[in-house]
């Protein structure tokens, strides 16, 4: 069995093999062996459901470039833009017809050094670069309402452009099903009042209903309205090309897609699906998931990921066992509030909903985890911060198993269990 990663040590995991019904891997897929540069090349000579990127963009268009922020330069942007410029320019698209947009969504401006780690410095003193600015009315266009009542307020000067080119990369998304594709719309470029209304379609109708199911990892149907929502709103947009990245478990790119926004997004998915979908026999009364050590269990927020894809494996009534140190708190101030500022789930259901946002989601999920599961936390954040929720803290893996043998009724004595030791990145998908 392998070690559980935890910040910079790991622990080992003291059950009987036999017990154990699974160990959760990432698959093994023979991809093309490739550089950044032949990657996206291959992608924009190869588009999906649209012609080349030279027939799409014409001498005399005004061309929007949609890139996401500093959270997730993990997609390698500066690697990637100066080659899907170099193309446009080819096109006949000079550098003065292209403004890069930042997708901040209601993230915080950024610094010029942080522009110029995402496009590169040589990029960034040619191309015109914004952020966009989810407050600032004054450059926002409404553009219409989608058939569940979002008003869609985008960046005028992405609006403003004759055409809009999505970039980003593709991952497993908590409430989207899977990043990358229209995300770039909303909330990338997007008014507040745009996401919140589009976020609030992440719980059920009326107060109390908690978080609705179907808005999960890997659903991309319309039953999950967030996602449906998303793609109203993105549509209203227009896009014009589209470009995802999709990177392996250490954030090197392995794949690119280019073409229609949402056919080549879709192949993108499939692509993470083949990584990150791993089957597992069935759902398991008990689940021991690390976050994958330092720097993924940095913060609690950024533990959602390993909540979300343990969520899809533990049987109903079960116990999770999450490991992630945590060493810069919460991570997120909102996140934090769920947790340690209300003593009841209507509390915290009642602000969420009238004030949505992501951090205050996951703080909310955690929560709610709690109520339907065992829910044991492997962390350095204090005992008490957590008093007001059913999650239980403890400082070591055995500390956790004890936890979970009393929850269990005084045993794991062949309890079924499924072991994730890269929690964070992948998701189970039970064949029953």
């Amino acid at each position: 069995m392998e070690p559980m990663k935890y910040s910079d040590t790991a622990f080992s995991v003291p059950l009987d093999p036999g017990q154990i019904l699974a160990e959760v891997h990432a698959n093994t897929v023979d991809l093309p062996k490739r550089t950044v540069r032949e990657h996206i090349e291959y992608a924009l000579d190869h588009p999906i459901g649209a012609g080349p990127l030279e027939e799409t963009f014409r001498p005399g268009d005004k061309v929007c470039i949609v890139i996401s922020d500093i959270t997730r330069r993990w997609q390698q942007p500066s690697a990637y833009l100066p080659v899907l410029v170099e193309r446009l320019n080819r096109a006949g698209i000079p550098d003065g017809d292209i403004l890069i947009l930042c997708a901040t969504g209601t993230h915080r401006a950024q610094t010029e050094a942080e522009h110029i780690s995402l496009v590169g410095e040589d990029l960034y003193r040619r191309i015109r670069f914004l952020d966009h600015r989810c407050d600032d009315k004054a450059n926002l266009t409404y553009v219409g309402a989608t058939s569940r009542g979002t008003p869609v307020w985008l960046n005028r000067h992405a609006m403003e452009c004759d055409k809009i080119l999505l970039t980003g990369g593709v991952v497993y998304h908590v409430l989207a099903g899977f990043g990358g594709g229209r995300k770039s719309i909303v909330p990338g470029i997007a008014g507040r009042q745009t996401i919140n209304t589009n976020h609030n379609n992440a719980l059920n109708k009326g107060l109390g209903s908690g978080s609705n199911p179907r808005v999960c990892n890997g659903n991309m149907t319309d039953d999950n309205p967030f996602h449906s929502d998303l793609m109203e709103c993105a549509a209203f947009a227009k896009p014009a090309y589209l470009l995802n990245v999709i990177v392996d478990d250490d954030y090197q790119i392995v794949g690119a897609f280019a073409g229609d926004w949402r056919l080549a997004h879709e192949a993108a998915t499939r692509a993470v699906q083949r990584l990150d979908g791993v089957p597992i026999p069935c759902r398991a009364p008990l689940v021991i998931a690390s976050a994958g050590g330092y720097p993924k269990d940095i913060n609690f927020y950024q533990t959602s990921k390993t909540l979300s894809n343990a969520l899809a494996a533990v049987a109903p009534g079960g116990t999770m066992i999450l490991l992630s140190q945590c060493r810069e708190g919460f991570g997120d101030p909102d996140c934090q509030a769920q947790i340690c500022d209300y003593a009841t789930m209507a509390e915290r259901e009642k602000a969420l909903r009238a004030d949505f946002s992501i951090g205050g989601f996951v703080g909310f999920l955690f929560a709610e985890a709690a109520e339907k599961y065992t829910l044991i936390l492997i962390t350095d954040i204090p005992a008490e911060r957590f008093a007001h929720t059913r999650i239980r803290t403890a400082r070591t893996l055995d500390q956790a198993l004890t936890l979970a043998a009393q929850a269990a009724g005084g045993s794991l004595a062949g309890v079924k269990t499924l072991l994730m030791p890269h929690g964070g990145s992948t998701f189970p998908l039970p064949q029953r």
